[in-house]
């Protein structure tokens, strides 16, 4: 099922997921006792992030360091397929524009139509340390909005080559939103320009950026409303508990982190004090973003399991 046909049919609030695959190496095992945990809560979709390659150094014992390339975190449709037929849950995969060209794109794109897996989130990528040059006549996907053209020109039958009478695909289109505007942006206002392109080339929802004052999530929406954005907007949503997260986070994300939370934070005398603030704060987004009206909120859990299990529970939702 769409998850744009999840949301219509919703009547009552539900949660979401996002989760990494694991390491090179690592079995699958430690995503799947994740997922155990979560799927009491019933969640109609669980995002899987998705990972290029990217370089690494190694230091040698003479001294000097030797470059790696390795994609460190592979598995992204192996995964979303045991997800939707393991946990009878649809799984939305992370398509990249970094670090993939498109050739490659449409090959994952026609393996998750294989596998009947209707549904994907089209983002750009995080900016990595190696790019790898195209090779002759492979072309890249600069930006999201290519990527949703890409996508829905499959889903049209058409291909990167001309192929006659070729079948089309029928993915479900996300993209990603920032309501405390994308870095790379000019302005609030052009972020949300570019957001409009997005969704008029077919994008179908979208689910934003984490933050931690609903403000900035309510401001946005409105301006999104304004610029005739009128596609599920889904607030994404992370734990704050740890102390060097208020470093991290913020130059991680570009996010910011009210004053408050901040100060309270950083004057815990322990962990399980700064675990009980961050906790407490996003039970109170939660709820504030329910009495507004929000129909689905996107956890995004990294190794956060435990807590987010305890947020939801606390939400009595269902």
């Amino acid at each position: 099922m769409k998850i744009s046909e999840i949301l219509n049919r919703a009547t009552d609030p539900f949660v979401s997921f996002e989760i990494i695959p694991p390491t090179r190496g690592r079995s699958a095992r430690e995503v799947y006792e994740i997922i155990d945990e979560l799927i009491e809560f019933k969640p109609p979709f669980i995002d899987v992030t998705n990972h290029a390659a990217d370089s690494y150094y190694v230091e040698q014992e003479n001294g000097t360091f030797t470059r790696h390339i390795k994609r460190k975190r592979p598995g992204t449709i192996g995964l979303c397929a045991a997800i939707k037929y393991r946990y009878k849950v649809e799984a939305v995969p992370h398509l990249l524009c970094l670090g993939f060209n498109r050739q490659e794109t449409e090959d994952a794109l026609i393996e998750l139509n294989y596998l009947g897996i209707d549904n994907v989130l089209a983002i750009r990528g995080d900016q990595l340390q190696y790019q790898k040059a195209p090779l002759a006549g492979r072309e890249v996907n600069e930006y999201t909005l290519d990527l949703v053209k890409q996508i829905s020109n499959m889903n049209r039958g058409k291909y990167q080559e001309d192929i006659l009478d070729a079948d089309e695909s029928d993915f479900c289109i996300g993209v990603g939103g920032y309501p405390e505007k994308h870095p790379d942006s000019p302005s609030r206002a052009a972020d949300i320009r570019y957001l409009k392109q997005k969704v008029d080339a077919g994008a179908q929802y979208v689910v934003t950026q984490m933050f931690f004052d609903n403000q900035d999530y309510y401001d946005f929406v409105d301006c999104c409303r304004a610029e005739g954005i009128n596609v599920p907007i889904i607030p994404g949503l992370k734990l704050l508990t740890r102390k060097n997260q208020l470093n991290t986070l913020p130059h991680a994300f570009s996010v910011n982190i009210p004053d408050d939370l901040v100060t309270a934070l950083e004057a815990a005398g322990s962990t399980r004090e700064r675990t009980e603030i961050g906790v407490s704060h996003a039970v109170k987004q939660c709820e504030d973003l329910l009495n507004h009206g929000v129909q689905n909120l996107h956890f995004y859990v990294m190794q956060d399991t435990q807590l987010v299990k305890e947020v939801v529970k606390s939400l009595k939702l269902g």
